[in-house]
């Protein structure tokens, strides 16, 4: 190392957002970011805004301040935040040792806290010169990918010095993430043991949105068909749906709910639920999918519902994590001649 000190990489893992905490004001502030993002929404602003402050943000978070209250972790987090720290933390890990430069990593979120400018400037803080940007969104999607890319423009623009960054795109056909998936509902089943069914629930986008190119319902598509070719399913065994619907307008389909009703409708007693789009737990598979879908699919007369969990700090994620980042800074310490 010639005297100097150790160099330092550094990798940003991103997810979307959190509330500070579950009360009204704090969903209120989170809400209005992540609902002001043109990316998210797509309606002229002017009339976005008039939309969101008269008849969204006066009456939207006391009601989701209550679900957030609900699954609110004992350590005093949001689920999202706590397993992302987690997942930080695991990772770091897993890449020591992997090359003579120190890996730094850092938890971001699109919106809310902690930011990904802050992270940025942590690692800038370290010294760090290399960075991977890794968005934890298996599938690209404009509606939640792009926004960190955004992110890190804004930042970049502010920057006399710039680092070299990655920004990963997504890995939604990725085999260790195909296998995480599939080792994931195995693992279930030979505790559990199966349904009739595996619906495979992704959040949703806006149908426009994907007629205008956004190419995240055919990279879940090709998620569900891979994992459900790993598992060794029929055809009549597993489906693919869409959740999260917001508005009025049309989502793309079929949609979760709309796709339970029918299986309880047509004598499916059991279902076991999963929803690949999200690599941590938080409030749309915490409580949407495991309590309030559940509670839909009994109601229409199913008998059976259980939420499989998302893959969060499993080690097979943290491995394939690994495997993602790890080439970039493998090619980065290659272009660092000094510190050899």
């Amino acid at each position: 190392m010639l005297g100097q000190k150790t160099p330092i990489l550094g990798v940003v893992l991103a997810n979307l957002g959190t509330p500070d905490e579950p009360t009204p004001q704090a969903v209120r502030r989170y809400l209005r970011q992540f609902l002001s993002d043109r990316r998210v929404i797509e309606i002229p602003p002017l009339l976005w805004q008039i939309i969101l402050n008269l008849f969204i943000l006066p009456f939207r978070p006391k009601r989701v301040a209550k679900l957030y209250a609900s699954i609110w972790q004992h350590q005093g987090d949001s689920p999202m935040r706590h397993i992302l720290k987690q997942q930080v933390s695991a990772l770091e890990q897993a890449l020591a040792g992997s090359l003579p430069a120190r890996i730094s990593v850092k938890a971001a979120m699109s919106y809310g806290n902690p930011s990904i400018a802050s992270a940025l400037n942590a690692l800038r803080q370290e010294g760090v010169d290399h960075i991977v940007v890794l968005p934890l969104f298996p599938q690209f999607s404009a509606t939640s990918s792009a926004p960190v890319y955004d992110a890190v423009q804004r930042w970049s623009s502010q920057q006399r010095n710039l680092p070299t960054l990655t920004i990963l795109k997504d890995y939604f056909a990725h085999p260790a993430y195909i296998t995480a998936l599939a080792n994931s509902i195995r693992r279930y089943r030979e505790q559990h043991g199966s349904a009739e069914k595996l619906l495979m629930s992704f959040h949703g986008i806006p149908q426009p949105y994907a007629d205008k190119g956004d190419p995240y319902p055919r990279r879940c598509r090709c998620t569900a068909a891979q994992v459900a070719q790993a598992l060794g399913l029929t055809e009549d065994q597993w489906a693919i749906s869409f959740q999260s619907r917001f508005g009025k307008q049309e989502w793309v389909k079929p949609y979760t709910d709309v796709l339970l009703s029918e299986w309880a409708k047509q004598g499916v007693q059991s279902v076991q639920i999963v929803s690949p789009a999200f690599s941590a737990d938080c409030l749309e598979t915490l409580e949407e999918l495991a309590e309030e879908n559940k509670a839909h699919f009994l109601h229409e007369g199913g008998k059976e519902y259980a939420y499989i969990p998302a893959l969060n700090d499993n080690p097979e994620h943290v491995a394939l994590l690994k495997a993602l980042v790890l080439p970039h800074l493998q090619a980065f310490w290659q272009t660092m001649p000094y510190y050899h």
